[in-house]
């Protein structure tokens, strides 16, 4: 049968057209340029990536279809160490993928019977003991000592990296990943997430680098982060809690109104999720605020004040997928909902129990923390309340917390109430997402990570503080002991540009150009300038940046920034550019007599680039 053909006609099948194109695409961009060019004895890592909660899942099968179509003959799929999230998983792959011996965690008396006569799909949890045990049924079995074996990592950055890097040891989880991932002759091990940063600033020689990077656009209807913080402007649905009296009981009221507005134009379901500290004494006293606002708005249900307050909202809100209710009508649906106590308010932290049915139905105020991360998915989640910043925010946590994404919200009804500071850390991520989507949709294969100072990108325990490096804007950047490949093309290059003229506003290309023909030692890696100067150019084709040209320069070798206290200060006076100075010095003192140019290089102000040396040389 054919693997691929036969999923696909699935979810045609279930009249999701668009989901099967966007799974064909994916499909035919991978399989041709990986998997099929994939030798049969090598153990690649690849990395697929898309939006948080932009149907990930669908993609996966996709791959799997098409690697079985191309002869591999087993699948491991990892979830996170939650049984709910691999029960799901389990169950999916069972309505879905047709013509496979699927196996669970306990499971292995049936893949040992099937023998491989029917392709193998086995879900697995990222926890110690189960993959332990299966290390050992792999090897036990010895089908894997001649047969490749296909490894799908749900959210890899979650607890499959080495936290142990820093310390010369593997983490247990790591450490089996790899024992798994070797005892077959050879491997393809697919890294999936929303939030690659971490594994992007992995090393090569870790093993867990990515040899190719793939990024699936999220289909028609998607609601992501150029929705809730697009470049230009803010989003209408973004209320800044700083501006407003009493921030929760707003969006308890905004909540009231679109639960009336969508239970009453046969929608199934909508949420309301509150972001507090990780505390648990703060989601009990987020439980009694709630509870109290909501008895307040019981109480005044038919105060013509408080009936005001919520016309005020509703004559705010546009439905674009339900027809337009009546106000009476949506009142009158709210009162019901008050009256009769149908508002669940659920806290989820690690001292409750709520499960997906709680709230996949009716209307729901959700509270809760971390649990609240990856894996969890809410329905019909028209409202977020956000009340805390961690004083030393992941990009990648953060954004893995952003429970707002999915393609089921209706952008007429979304609502968001976060502060002004917090609002401008989830802009400045995503336009980080938007920077390394760029990079890899342009093929650049060293792709450059760039925060705010005060931000850092994933926790530092799977990072190898003795390979990444941190480069800070605002600061000069020079090298000690540089060399030029060809001192006649720099000076053709440079030869328009008069150093009587304070600076050249120049296009970020003709940068790379002057820095393509330097020269030096690890002091200044010439190839990590160029690599963020590709980054901005990712994004921007026509980057513009700054150029200082000055001649005949007769400054000392080893003195300072090489720079003149005049050409400092300028450079120094321009903060949202790079500024790229290069001085050509007449070879006396200390430079043995050669005439070269020197760059000095300054990035943009208040910005961290994140940079992977896999140098060996450096140890």
């Amino acid at each position: 049968m054919k693997y691929l053909d036969s999923y696909l006609q699935t979810i045609i099948d279930r009249g999701n057209l668009q989901l099967a194109e966007s799974i064909k695409k994916t499909v035919n961009d991978v399989a041709p340029a990986y998997l099929e060019k994939f030798s049969f004895c090598d153990h690649e890592i690849g990395l697929l990536f898309g939006n948080v909660q932009s149907g990930k899942t669908g993609q996966m099968f996709g791959i799997i279809s098409a690697a079985t179509d191309l002869g591999f003959p087993v699948f491991i799929i990892l979830t996170t160490d939650n049984v709910v999230l691999q029960q799901q998983t389990i169950d999916r792959v069972r309505t879905d993928l047709k013509g496979y011996c699927v196996c669970d965690e306990y499971d292995s008396e049936i893949f040992a019977r099937n023998c491989l006569m029917e392709p193998t799909i086995i879900v697995l949890k990222k926890n110690v003991n189960t993959l332990k045990q299966w290390s050992n049924i792999l090897a036990s079995t010895g089908f894997m000592k001649g047969n490749p074996l296909f490894i799908i990592d749900d959210e890899a950055d979650a607890a499959s990296l080495n936290t142990l890097v820093n310390s010369n040891r593997k983490s247990s989880i790591n450490r089996y990943l790899e024992e798994i991932k070797t005892k077959a002759a050879c491997s393809i091990y697919l890294q999936v997430t929303g939030t690659p940063q971490s594994i992007l600033l992995q090393t090569m020689a870790s093993g867990w680098h990515p040899y190719f990077t793939y990024y699936f656009r999220p289909g028609t209807g998607y609601l992501g982060g150029d929705f809730f913080f697009p470049k230009d402007g803010i989003s209408q649905c973004i209320v800044f809690t700083d501006t407003i009296e009493n921030s929760l009981k707003s969006a308890i009221i905004h909540h009231l109104v679109v639960s009336g507005q969508i239970l009453i134009s046969n929608g199934k379901v909508c949420n309301f999720l509150i972001h507090p500290s990780v505390r648990k004494v703060v989601h009990s006293q987020f439980q009694n605020d709630v509870q109290k606002e909501l008895q307040y708005c019981n109480n005044n249900i038919d105060d013509p004040v408080f009936v005001i307050e919520l016309k005020k909202v509703f004559e705010r809100t546009y439905p674009q997928k339900f027809g337009r209710a009546a106000f009476e009508d949506v009142y009158a649906k709210v009162k019901e909902l008050l009256t009769s106590e149908q508002i669940k308010v659920l806290v989820m932290n690690g001292s409750s129990t709520v499960t997906s049915d709680q709230y996949e139905t009716g209307s729901n105020i959700l509270i809760g923390g971390n649990t609240l991360g990856r894996g969890v998915t809410f329905p019909g989640l028209q409202t977020i309340y956000y009340s805390r910043t961690a004083k030393k925010p992941q990009a990648d946590t953060m954004w893995q917390h952003s429970r707002m994404f999915g393609y089921d919200r209706d952008e007429g009804l979304m609502r968001v109430f976060i502060d002004e500071n917090l609002y401008k850390l989830f802009s400045d991520i995503n336009s980080t997402n938007n920077s390394i989507i760029s990079q890899v949709e342009r093929g650049l294969s060293d792709i450059k990570i760039y925060y705010p100072e005060g931000i850092n990108p994933t926790r530092k325990n799977v990072l190898d503080n003795k390979k990444v490096d941190f480069i800070t804007g605002g600061t000069n950047y020079y090298p000690f002991n540089p060399e030029n490949d060809s001192l006649e093309e720099l000076d053709q290059l440079l030869a328009g540009f008069n150093d009587t003229e304070d600076y050249y506003q120049v296009s970020l290309r003709l940068m790379i150009q002057i820095l393509n023909h330097v020269i030096s030692d690890a002091d200044f890696r010439v190839g990590t300038f160029a690599s963020i100067i590709n980054s901005l150019l990712a994004e921007q084709p026509a980057s513009q940046g700054i150029l200082i040209v000055r001649r005949n320069r007769n400054v000392a070798k080893g003195t300072g920034a090489l720079l003149s206290s005049n050409d400092w200060q300028l450079g120094a006076s321009i903060q949202d550019k790079i500024v790229l100075t290069v001085y050509q010095m007449t070879g006396e003192k200390g430079w043995n007599g050669r005439k070269l140019w020197v760059p000095n290089i300054k990035l943009p102000s208040n910005i961290v680039y994140f940079d992977v040396n896999d140098d060996d040389s450096e140890d």
